[in-house]
């Protein structure tokens, strides 16, 4: 697989099979990403990565959690910004009423669209977790490397024929998820990223996801 092919099969899986990851092939992907590029070669990047039991009793701990507090508690930071509007706000709705239609949920279908969302404390039924953070004191350029870093993962896994969902919902519960991992108040959680192998007949996983042309994104001078 080249870089071209693991862009374009690269998507948010969000269904995946009963099926392990060995951790040698995870091993590798993880060594292979430490070459992904950070300001200052800071490499600001920390993972836990979960599966089996230790998953699963945090998946439990989370539930809890959310049941208790549905609209979230203790997030350190903004999933989306405040005032999000224009065609940034648009994406957001169009990719999420994309994938009710998928699944036949209707807008007015509240319990199942809430039972979907549901989903992600269960990973998505992927057998593993890696869940990302950084020291408090960072700031947006190594926020920006840590994407980067997950980007080049995502497409590591692809080339290893996995899958993968970056989550950024568990950051709801971020002083939470801190507790449960064991990670000190001088980091900050970011985000979860389900990894495994996708359900390929999945109405979930087949959904088109639109992107925008490149000229409302990109301004060329000189050209």
């Amino acid at each position: 697989m080249n870089v071209t092919e693991a862009v374009a099969s690269r998507r948010s899986v969000r269904q995946f099979l009963d099926k392990p990851v060995d951790q040698a092939t995870l091993a590798r992907v993880m060594a292979k990403a430490q070459r992904s590029p950070s300001g200052g070669n800071t490499q600001p990047w920390n993972a836990v990565i979960l599966t089996g039991q230790p998953l699963a009793d945090l998946t439990v701990k989370i539930k809890a959690k959310a049941a208790t507090a549905p609209m979230g508690d203790g997030h350190e930071y903004d999933i989306y910004p405040k005032g999000l509007d224009g065609r940034y706000e648009d994406q957001r709705r169009g990719v999420g009423k994309a994938m009710f239609d998928a699944l036949g949920l209707a807008r007015e279908d509240g319990a199942g669209r809430i039972a979907q969302m549901m989903k992600n404390w269960d990973s998505f039924g992927a057998p593993v977790q890696l869940f990302t953070y950084t020291r408090k004191y960072m700031g947006p350029p190594q926020w920006s490397d840590m994407g980067m870093w997950l980007q080049t993962l995502m497409l590591l896994l692809r080339e290893e024929g996995l899958d993968s969902c970056a989550q950024e919902i568990w950051a709801m519960y971020g002083t939470t998820m801190r507790e449960l991992l064991n990670i000190d108040a001088a980091h900050i959680f970011f985000c979860g990223m389900a990894v495994g192998y996708r359900d390929a007949d999945a109405a979930v996983n087949n959904f088109t996801v639109p992107r925008v042309e490149i000229d409302q994104a990109i301004r060329w001078d000189g050209f």
